[in-house]
């Protein structure tokens, strides 16, 4: 038998196009170092995946002849887990779950697919070995159900299993372990992440077996391996935190059966993760009456409402080079809000260190948290502390206004549950909401100066 010749291509690792030689920007998506080596057959590899090349060959349809019904779901029985999907995994979708390693992805799937009854389950480990499995099974302390451990990392041998055992669900633990014979490439690798995933994914389709693929992240923050990984699949979850907090996020990137604006919160504990269902009374400290430098911001995470805290510090800067420092918020946008307050609101700061902190390890992009921002740098600054009873929410702009922001009512309605007694929001931003239902005081404010006047008199 002829050995096939090979030859060496160069893969883009970012959006998988190839180049006969190195280059240092990619022609297709423009970026820069992402070129990786990699070794190729030169005569077309068969493929030996079998039972999944056949099926009825497909032919146009009109669109009024196709029936849009609901598709079918698996209730996972994890309330977070279903409301970030849209209401369940759907049967024959490849769901792909990101994050950094030991954040718990694995944890996250094994105890959900252990917490499920009359679902039969297939577990395909490339990391781990079976003992380890059982060990965390038994840390998670759930009661034994229909799952089957495979410890491989060949493809083929994954789809024999699979016709063997038929499972109602598939996991791949992680993706960039698995290889094809197919390529000839090593495991990881962008031919085999791509070939694998597009395997996987006709599998998925043509079985009606819903697959959850979990993946590694690079150093940036993106799921490693080339973007076609993420365009192949119908479902990208991204599970992130700090490590040194007991809080975990779910995140929707891409949803082809639900929105991308859901978002899942859980706590991490010795046995397991926990589902928090109200965030807002893990995320506020209630001992901070009289303190400086905390101020409570109403914010929205996709369509679900919670109060952070925003803490601030302010000192003089010690060698004339004043610091600015941000966890959980973006530091450009924080300078940006100190030349607001201090071009519009008239406050030196220029020569202050400021240091910016959102209590509990959470990254929060919603920009309605401006006003706390602000309004927590100035009361460091001034040493005053902000009413234990007062909320805000609001957006600010450049020029010191203050713009309204999306869904107000359910702000409201949360600070109102929390017990708060005031709201500062921005002026006009009420259309259409009957406040006489409210026990909540709102305070709406036009600009920063008028807010801080409500706030520090």
């Amino acid at each position: 038998m002829a050995i096939p010749k090979t030859k060496t291509v160069y893969l883009c690792s970012n959006c998988g196009a190839d180049s006969p030689k190195w280059v240092g920007k990619c022609p297709a998506c423009g970026e820069w170092n992402t070129y990786v080596e990699e070794r190729l057959a030169k005569e077309p590899a068969k493929h030996v995946i079998q039972g999944f090349a056949g099926g009825g060959k497909a032919h146009p349809v009109l669109l009024r002849d196709i029936t849009s019904e609901e598709e079918s779901r698996i209730d996972l029985h994890d309330a977070e887990l279903n409301r970030v999907l849209g209401g369940g995994l759907v049967k024959g979708s490849l769901v792909l779950i990101g994050g950094e390693p030991g954040i718990g992805k694995s944890t996250l799937v094994l105890q959900t697919i252990l917490g499920l009854k009359n679902l039969k389950t297939l577990y395909v480990s490339g990391e781990e070995s079976g003992r380890q499995l059982k060990l965390r099974a038994e840390r998670l302390a759930h009661e034994d159900t229909d799952c089957f451990i495979l410890c491989e990392t060949l493809l083929e041998q994954i789809f024999v299993h699979a016709q063997h055992v038929q499972p109602d669900l598939i996991i791949i633990d992680s993706i960039q372990t698995i290889y094809s014979e197919a390529v000839e490439s090593s495991p990881g690798s962008v031919s085999q992440v791509r070939e694998c995933s597009a395997a996987i994914l006709k599998y998925a389709k043509e079985s009606g077996v819903p697959v959850l693929l979990i993946g590694h992240i690079n150093k940036e923050g993106s799921i490693a391996g080339p973007k076609v990984l993420e365009h192949i699949v119908d479902t990208v979850l991204q599970f992130e935190g700090d490590r040194h907090y007991m809080y975990r996020i779910l995140r929707s990137i891409k949803n082809r059966f639900g929105s991308t604006a859901e978002l899942g919160i859980y706590e991490m504990r010795q046995d397991g993760l926990r589902e928090v269902s109200n965030p807002s009374e893990l995320l506020l400290t209630q001992n901070h009456e009289g303190l400086s430098g905390v101020a409570v911001a109403a914010a929205m995470e996709g369509i679900r409402p919670f109060l952070i805290e925003t803490q601030a510090l302010t000192g003089s800067a010690v060698y004339g080079t004043p610091q600015r420092s941000a966890t959980g918020f973006d530091l450009r946008r924080m300078n940006m809000l100190l030349a607001v307050l201090e071009k519009r609101a008239g406050f030196k700061l220029a020569q202050k260190d400021v240091f910016l902190n959102i209590a509990g390890g959470l990254k929060v992009n919603d920009p309605a948290i401006d006003l706390a921002v602000i309004s927590a740098v100035l009361s460091s600054n001034l040493d005053i502390g902000i009413g234990q009873g007062t909320c805000l929410a609001g957006e600010v702009g450049l020029s010191g206004e203050i713009r309204p922001v999306n869904r107000i009512e359910q702000r409201i309605l949360e600070a109102e549950k929390l017990g708060f007694s005031h709201i500062l929001i921005p002026c006009n931003n009420l259309k259409g909401f009957d406040t006489a239902k409210c026990t909540i005081h709102i305070l709406q404010v036009k600009k920063v100066e008028e807010a801080f006047r409500h706030l520090f008199g």
